[in-house]
């Protein structure tokens, strides 16, 4: 028999979004997570906003809406808002109500200043690897750096001369120029940088990400982001290592591939108390001699110089994630403070995708 259509569009519903979420569903846990990390951050929160006035969005709820952004690659704040508007599952997320009304898309970029100028999302990211049940499954001896290269939001007609010798044309027929970082900059984006990720490849309006991981489960537990060029990857695996090594209080052991292995990077590392497992680069160089490599006997002799070199292949994992699924690819924001920013964001979210496995297991 066949039943009756009655269209029930405007009837009111009593169930809450809680019900209508499956017990199974994985933003459950992911959502116990981030409730979690967002109570501790409550002071930080508590400094950045004045003390009298009109009400603002809560800064939890503008946070765990940007992590569904990360988490469904959702491409603008504005197409955000259009589905937090009907979607059951996101308001859940969210801690909005069936009835409570969206925000405008430009309330993100009010607030994105004042989240990271309250260096918000490294101390996001804190709280979440000190969560009880994250700190167990950290390794606080082994780790792996590696960076990647994110795609500025500027086109390569904005790269002009810095004296304006070309001021009359519209940068659009630019074919047999030298065009190099030190004559020429975006008027788009001036923090961006032409990069070649390697020989033979088309140079970009590039910025650089550096991570490191540890190699425990893979998690990252530290990330920035600097401009590119040759010498970005070993300065800020320097910075990061240095700090993370200070936090333990002991020698930690760090992974990284050939493009790490300088004699000046290995000795820096190992100041800091960290014992450089780098990728040794001794190939042949464009006149045919074979380079030297900083690394020799002394640390390749150990077994766990073999281990480091097989865990760091998983840092690819995290820039694998946030390119295909988060929104990691090419940034929407510009300057290397706001970049640093949606970085941090996509490391978070993949610690999160992560974190409620490895705890089941």
């Amino acid at each position: 028999m066949r039943g009756a259509f009655l269209d029930q569009g405007k009837l009111f519903s009593y169930l809450s979004p809680e019900t209508r979420v499956p017990a199974s569903h994985p933003l459950r846990k992911i959502r116990e997570l981030v409730r979690d990390a967002l109570r501790e951050l409550n002071g930080s929160f508590r400094r950045l906003y004045a003390s009298e006035g009109r009400p603002s969005i809560p800064p939890e709820q503008l946070l765990s809406a940007l992590l569904l952004q990360v988490f469904y690659g959702i491409r603008s704040e504005r197409q955000l808002m259009e589905q937090l508007d009907y979607n059951l599952l996101y308001r859940w997320f969210v801690g909005l109500s069936p009835d409570d009304p969206v925000w405008d898309p430009t309330t993100f970029t009010k607030n994105r200043d004042r989240l990271q100028d309250g260096d918000i999302f490294a101390k996001f990211m804190s709280k979440l690897l000190n969560h009880p049940q994250v700190k167990p499954l950290l390794s606080d001896e082994h780790f792996s750096v590696d960076g990647t290269l994110i795609e500025a939001w500027a086109s390569q007609k904005s790269f002009r001369p810095k004296d304006g010798s070309d001021d009359d044309g519209d940068g659009a027929n630019f074919h047999g120029q030298k065009r190099k970082n030190d004559t020429h900059a975006s008027t788009t984006d001036p923090d961006s940088r032409l990069y070649r990720k390697a020989t033979g490849r088309e140079a970009k309006l590039s910025y650089m990400g550096h991570v490191t991981m540890e190699n425990r489960h893979g998690l990252v537990v530290a990330g920035m982001v600097t401009q590119a060029n040759g010498t970005a990857e070993r300065r800020a695996s320097e910075i990061m290592l240095k700090t993370m090594s200070k936090a333990v209080g002991h020698r930690i052991t760090a992974g990284e591939d050939k493009a790490y292995d300088t004699a000046d990077h290995v000795a820096k590392l190992r100041a800091a108390h960290v014992t450089p497992h780098v990728t040794q680069n001794d190939s042949p160089t464009k006149t045919g001699k074979r380079r030297k490599s900083a690394i020799d006997e002394r640390t390749t002799r150990h077994q766990g110089y073999g281990m480091s070199q097989t865990r760091r292949a998983m840092i690819e994992c995290i820039f694998g994630w946030g390119k295909q699924h988060g929104i990691m690819r090419k940034t929407k924001h510009r300057g290397v403070l706001r970049i640093t920013a949606d970085f941090m964001l996509n490391l978070i979210a993949y610690n999160l995708i992560r974190i409620p496995k490895l705890v089941a297991a």
